[in-house]
């Protein structure tokens, strides 16, 4: 069965919250109070809300500075939100609901049923996607085993056969001399062909799965990449890891390490910048990693939301790896270059964290 998921229901009037709660109990939801704009904010950094019903008309802080502030929150910047309001209902008071960020905009006195099936709707659609993500996820998994599949096999097999053919070559050039010109020639070439074959070989099973990333961490294998790619491109890659960087999970490093070749990947196709800059910085609540270049920049649909679909496949995927780890994606283009920030929370990247850590603050994570 699928799980229940919660509901935030944000008024200042105690019956009010009764009654949400009698109208939308038949749901069979967790649903979940707060009588403030701060308290919401509490509330959701503790828990995955799917959804918010508020009121607008409170003490303090209102229902439309608390959306903005939910949505300023990179964590927090797509979950829906539903004003429920007795006074402010002109279509100016709807305008400025919508442009906070809501999804909808009910009038009081509302009827049950009305309610009942637009939270409802909601909720399903919030149900449906995290099912997408979840699968999402599931072929990212498959997709780096089979890289890493594909990279053993290649070293594994056509590695060795491409050794063998060296050896033998060896052994017929020893006796190159009884051949013709020609034939020596061609032996040379033979030998010059198996050498830039196995170089390639090598190359490609890196970019599938560098071995590096397994074995010795995240650092390591980024400054072999960004060497080799410094060298195969002619661009002038600089590079900064924090010195506390440490070991991550394995998804995390994994994450960071295709964001920054497919980052790399684009400077190179795309942006006509002969110089680009990577850094990846841990603070105590996320890790960070910046990639920009001094090119032509990003149309502009795909750099203003990334999630157009303008964008290209790149970004999107990009976006949804770092976003299957609680992460964000945040892209800066103009025709002066384009800069990529990604941030990883600290409760998906060190689990030895203590709680006050790793539950981040409306202030402690940076917008990405």
């Amino acid at each position: 069965m699928d799980e229940k998921l919660n509901i935030l229901l944000v008024d200042d009037q105690p019956t009010k919250l009764m009654a949400y709660e009698a109208v939308l109990g038949e749901l069979g939801e967790n649903l979940i109070e707060a009588h403030s704009g701060m308290e919401a904010l509490e509330q959701l950094l503790k828990n995955d809300v799917a959804l918010v019903l508020m009121d607008v008309c409170m003490p303090g802080m209102d229902g439309f500075e608390t959306a903005e502030m939910i949505h300023q929150h990179p964590r927090f910047e797509n979950t829906p939100i539903v004003f429920v309001s007795g006074i402010c209902v002109t279509e100016m008071d709807r305008l400025k609901g919508y442009r906070c960020g809501a999804v909808d905009y009910v009038p009081v006195p509302a009827p049950p049923e009305l309610l009942r099936a637009k939270v409802k709707t909601l909720v399903d659609l919030h149900r449906k996607t995290r099912q997408l993500e979840s699968l999402n996820a599931k072929m990212t998994l498959l997709q780096e085993e089979e890289r890493r599949r594909i990279a053993r096999d290649l070293h594994d097999s056509v590695g060795q056969l491409l050794a063998a053919i060296s050896m033998n070559h060896s052994a017929v050039q020893s006796e190159s001399e009884k051949l013709s010109a020609r034939a020596a020639h061609c032996l040379q070439e033979n030998a010059e062909m198996v050498e830039e074959v196995s170089k390639q070989i090598r190359t490609i099973s890196y970019l599938l799965h560098p071995p590096l990333l397994d074995e010795a961490g995240l650092e390591p294998a980024l400054r072999c990449f960004v060497d080799g790619f410094a060298k195969r491109s002619d661009i002038a890659v600089s590079l900064q890891i924090s010195a506390n960087l440490g070991r991550l999970p394995q998804e995390a490093e994994i994450c960071i390490f295709r964001v920054v070749q497919e980052c790399l990947t684009n400077v190179h196709r795309h942006s006509g910048s002969r110089t680009a800059a990577v850094r990846v910085t841990r603070e105590k609540t996320y890790v960070r990693v910046e990639i920009e270049d001094a090119g032509k920049g990003i149309p502009s649909p795909a750099s203003r939301l990334g999630t157009s679909m303008q964008a290209g496949v790149g970004v999107l995927g990009m976006r949804e790896r770092l976003r299957n780890l609680g992460g964000t994606l945040e892209i800066r283009s103009s025709d002066e270059g384009t800069r990529l920030t990604g941030v990883l929370p600290a409760a998906m990247i060190d689990s030895s964290d203590s709680p006050s850590a790793a539950t981040p603050s409306i202030s402690s994570v940076p917008s990405a």
